[in-house]
């Protein structure tokens, strides 16, 4: 089943994988290259996978995807012999916050126009260029999905995308406009034409259908880095660690809130700290709020932290938060239990099995629950807090460790080039 200009793929009875079969023009015109699916089986069998991984922002900017997104790059080159390239849009942060991708081929393109739309020309001439056999896409909703699909259509080969819960309810509703806008354009059919789509959990996967997709779906979470030294939990003050951007998804507006319900008496030696880049200029109505509610002095804000600085943070961190209304699978919870550290947390941040191993508690994003969340982790003695910390850590050695994942992405990539059979982790 073929139909120019509509990028059909046909799941075939031979092989049930989907195969591209246009090769119309849609950013850039040039000849198509038909690739020969079986003809590439075998070589991509004995040799290494050439992979684009194309994204917004490969700095800070980029949030928990950059983070995931590097060290998942980190773990295919090292642990699974992938042959990785990662491109990216340049912004603000690119240079100085290049340095961490140290191991990992990088390349960036200027944008021209909004930095929100990321219409960058110079990104397809150089996928082009690198000529990868795969293109794995991380977010939506920027004009690098055009290009992908561009990329495509033009060589016949395909490509997997992850929208890191940018398909949740919660945002598709956020900027709601833009994102009809770029459907039409060219995301709807960047996803609908992906060979697989990757969910970091179930609830995404749900999401997807929910949306109407139908491509294969691979469920594979993100994962952790292990640090040696783990949070004491003994420092005082103590304090309650937020880390992420500062954007109204996060449920900080709502933190707040409910910290300023709590008495003095209830908060005790408890400070809450507030770690994150600035999105949209959403810090300074927090500090006003905090300032309004008489909490200010109990409430501080550090702003974006990396690195060392990071590690300094979560060692003397006491506990963890994330009030969330909408997350793909959030690095940061990750990393609070791979720290050892309690953790509140709302059921969007999909990861149940927090909440089942007893290392979270279970909150909503509203001042109430958020209180009540609160209200519990502050009457838990030291022992309890560090129980639940050890039960978190367990959790992630066991379930999100980066070797393993980078297994079950790398299996994906070989099917998709025809190197296997059916991964386990692929719903078809």
């Amino acid at each position: 089943m073929s139909r120019c200009c509509s990028h059909w793929r046909t799941c075939t009875q031979l092989d049930q994988r989907w195969q591209p079969t246009c090769f119309c023009f849609c950013v850039e015109v040039s000849t198509p290259a038909i690739w020969d699916g079986e003809l590439q089986k075998a070589e991509t069998v004995r040799s290494s996978v050439r992979t684009a991984l194309v994204t917004g922002s490969i700095s800070r900017r980029g949030a928990g995807v950059a983070i995931a997104l590097r060290a998942l790059a980190t773990a295919l080159v090292e642990q699974q012999g992938i042959e990785v390239t990662a491109f990216a849009l340049e912004d603000q942060y690119t240079g100085e916050d290049l340095p961490l991708w140290a191991g990992v081929r990088t390349q960036t393109a200027r944008t021209v126009g909004p930095r929100s739309v990321g219409y960058a020309p110079e990104l397809a001439r150089r996928l082009k260029a690198a000529d990868p056999q795969l293109v794995h896409g991380h977010g939506l909703w920027q004009w690098q999905s055009a290009a992908v699909h561009a990329w495509s259509c033009r060589t016949a080969r395909p490509y997997l995308v992850s929208p890191h819960g940018m398909l949740d309810p919660w945002a598709l509703r956020n900027s709601r406009w833009k994102k009809r806008v770029a459907l039409a354009m060219y995301e709807r059919r960047h996803l609908r034409d992906a060979g697989c789509l990757h969910a970091l959990c179930e609830s995404e996967q749900t999401s997807f259908r929910r949306f109407g997709l139908k491509n294969p779906v691979a469920v594979i979470p993100n994962g952790v880095t292990l640090p040696s030294r783990m949070a004491s939990l003994d420092g005082a003050p103590r304090r309650l660690v937020f880390l992420g951007r500062l954007h109204p998804k996060k449920g900080i507006a709502e933190l707040i809130g409910a910290w300023a319900t709590l008495s003095a008496s209830e908060r005790g030696d408890w400070r809450l700290v507030v770690a994150g880049w600035d999105d949209g200029g959403h810090a300074a109505s927090l500090s006003r709020q905090a300032a309004e509610h008489g909490v200010g002095e109990s409430v501080e804000f550090v702003g974006p932290t990396f690195g060392e600085a990071k590690d300094e943070l979560l060692r003397s961190a006491s506990a963890f938060i994330l009030p969330s209304f909408s997350e793909g699978l959030p690095m940061a919870v990750l990393e609070a239990w791979s720290y050892g550290l309690p953790v509140a947390m709302t059921e969007a941040c999909n990861l149940p099995e927090g909440f089942s191993a007893d290392a979270a508690i279970r909150i909503a994003p509203s001042p109430a629950s958020i209180a009540a969340g609160l209200r519990e982790l502050m009457q838990m003695n030291a022992t309890d807090l560090r129980a639940m910390g050890q039960r978190g850590r367990r959790l992630v050695e066991a379930r999100f460790a980066w070797p393993e994942i980078a297994r079950q992405m790398a299996e994906v990539y070989r099917w998709l080039l025809g190197g296997g059979a059916l991964p386990a982790c692929v719903e078809h």
